[in-house]
């Protein structure tokens, strides 16, 4: 399949609140790109800094739109970053990729960007995951390709560390699991780090001083971790476009100096649910998932 030219990229309604336009909004990154270990990311980050945290998009416009707007109530957002899966499953891959960009977004790379530039193989995919990823490479300009094709896998900053997966196997380990949260945080160096993948919200912690055990929680509306400087706090904000965790309601979570605090709100799922149904390449189930969150 070929990818539309920039030319023919319908942008649709898509619509960015006037207040979560990054009010720091230039990013260098530096290092060279290694898919084994993090590069280092410069950008005006302090303290008081409020940064909204999102994952697993998957092309779902209707949610997107509706987690920007209720984080714009608030207050001014000084960064956004996504952990990726922000294409594959869903209907409006160009719109949700257009806002990213637009927002100066810190972004990393999941499995579905990759499949849908080709740059993996969907042979691990399941049947609907796959039809959705030849059907989002169809969809894709070049310019959009080549964004997601030039996503880094880890990113990292003296005080936290972005990864789709886990730093063991970054588009593809679920951190879903004791063992897989503890490999994570061993090869952590930053006291804080998010991850998606899993579609789940939760926390992993790993005390000051301990390398051989970790706790996890599952984390519902309105639930807050606070930093204290000790030890290292991964945490996954759940997926914004496609939750797995019986709620179908989207998921965020803002960082406010060193407090993580988790958000959910209902959107119109139907609306979704009928974009999906009306593309023949998507399965239906993909759109009916959308109503239990599973």
């Amino acid at each position: 399949m070929t990818r539309r030219p920039a030319s023919c990229r319908d942008a649709g309604s898509a619509q960015i609140p006037q207040a979560l336009r990054p009010s720091h909004g230039h990013y260098r990154i530096t290092g060279r790109r290694n898919r084994q270990m993090p590069v280092s990311i410069t950008y005006p980050y302090t303290r008081s800094m409020r940064v909204i945290v999102l994952s697993d998009i998957h092309a779902n416009l209707v949610a997107l739109e509706a987690v920007l707007l209720h984080a714009s109530a608030g207050g001014e957002l000084d960064a956004l970053w996504c952990l990726g899966d922000t294409v594959g499953y869903g209907p409006q891959p160009e719109e949700c990729i257009r806002i990213l960009r637009e927002m100066d977004t810190v972004w990393v790379a999941g499995n579905h960007e990759r499949a849908a530039t080709g740059a993996i193989s969907t042979e691990e995919f399941n049947a609907d995951a796959a039809a959705a990823a030849l059907w989002t490479m169809d969809r894709l300009s070049t310019g959009d390709g080549k964004i997601l094709d030039a996503l880094p896998e880890v990113l990292a900053t003296d005080d936290c560390t972005l990864v789709h997966g886990t730093l063991r196997w970054p588009i593809w380990e679920y951190l879903g699991s004791q063992e897989t949260a503890l490999g994570h945080l061993q090869l952590q160096e930053t006291g804080l780090g998010f991850v998606g993948h899993t579609h789940i919200p939760m926390v992993a912690v790993l005390d000051h001083g301990r390398d051989d055990e970790c706790e996890m929680y599952r984390l519902a509306e309105g639930a807050v971790v606070r930093m204290t400087g000790e030890g290292k706090v991964v945490a996954n904000p759940g997926s914004v476009g496609q939750p797995r965790d019986g709620d179908p309601r989207a998921c965020y979570v803002v960082l406010d100096d060193k407090q993580v605090t988790f958000r959910r709100l209902e959107y119109p799922c139907d609306e979704t649910r009928r974009k999906i149904y009306a593309v023949p390449d998507l399965d239906n189930a993909l759109g009916d998932r959308l109503m239990s969150g599973r």
